[in-house]
């Protein structure tokens, strides 16, 4: 991307990005929230600014992304995920263990006493595990953070899940 590119690109924020701002200030309320949606809007809009053809439609493309980047916020936030619960990717129990429910163990677990079984993980599953559950990321969210691919996540979730389950079946 060229010097005429970036150029144009911060013309585009300087004329349009405080409307964007109070645009979503006016959404969300919050003003630290709002500064993390403006920077991934930005981020948005400068990946996908290249491929933008009609450039009288800037200032609408701009507003689409900032009311979709806080839709995405209010689907994350209103989303109650259960500790256990991953309905992206299910994994069968093994025939010799009679699987606990997986719910039954977060109501008798305090969230200290699985936060310590979380961190006797090796890191590789506990980062996961951590980021899914902990920081409400999503496996795409995980796997582009991490810079791995998508079955690598999935495999660590689930053989976290399985060194887990012994540690906290327990307390069932």
């Amino acid at each position: 991307m060229g010097k005429g590119f970036v150029q144009t690109f911060e013309e585009l924020i300087i004329e349009h990005g405080p409307a964007i701002f109070n645009y979503i200030l006016s959404l969300v309320k919050q003003k630290e929230l709002t500064e993390d949606l403006y920077q991934e809007v930005l981020l948005s809009a400068y990946l996908a600014y290249p491929a933008v053809k009609e450039h009288s439609k800037y200032k609408n493309w701009l507003f689409t992304i900032a009311v979709n980047k806080c839709r995405d916020y209010w689907r994350k936030e209103n989303k109650s995920k259960l500790f256990w619960k991953e309905e992206v990717y299910s994994y069968s129990a093994s025939a010799y263990c009679s699987p606990i429910p997986e719910e039954e163990v977060l109501h008798k677990f305090s969230a200290k006493q699985m936060a310590e079984k979380v961190n006797l993980l090796p890191e590789i599953y506990r980062k996961p595990i951590y980021l899914y559950y902990y920081q409400d990321l999503t496996l795409d969210e995980i796997a582009r953070k991490s810079n791995l691919p998508m079955s690598t996540v999935k495999t660590r979730m689930k053989r976290a899940k399985e060194r887990l389950r012994p540690k906290v079946q327990s307390f069932a």
